[in-house]
């Protein structure tokens, strides 16, 4: 319940950002940037790991891959494959915090949190750290 409240607030918070650019004037923005001279021209921003990419950016694993994984997961607890495509998206997600830099123990963290509930009601350390590993050694290199 937890993840499907933080979807719908992040959802929230992209369409609101989306009408808010909707609203910008692009002619007050270019007659700007004409009148600023380009040696004080900075760079734009680069994303930081802690923000989230675009979906395609998120590595997904290939058919083979994910046959691995999905084989993976169950060897750590078989509860925590009850549907592929959801246990997939989990994994993907672990991924994006390896690919982000995030210490080990916040991605074993996060990762807990991910696949809790349901029929895993708990993960020990051991198993998250478990599911760190299925989810490096399957497709997430």
């Amino acid at each position: 319940m937890k993840r499907k409240t933080w979807i719908i607030t992040g959802v929230a918070v992209l369409a609101f950002g989306g009408l808010l650019s909707l609203g910008e004037d692009d002619s007050d923005t270019a007659s700007a940037d004409t009148a600023k001279p380009s040696a004080t021209a900075t760079a734009e921003p680069t994303a930081t790991p802690s923000e989230t990419p675009p979906s395609s950016v998120i590595p997904s694993p290939d058919a083979t891959q994910t046959e691995a994984l999905i084989h993976a997961l169950r060897t750590v607890d078989p509860g925590l494959v009850v549907k592929t495509d959801r246990a997939v998206d989990r994994a993907r997600n672990v991924c994006l915090d390896i690919k982000g830099g995030k210490e080990s123990a916040t991605v074993e963290s996060n990762a807990r949190a991910r696949f809790e509930g349901g029929t895993v009601p708990s993960l020990t350390d051991d198993q998250a750290a478990d599911i760190v590993t299925a989810v490096k050694t399957s497709f997430c290199d």
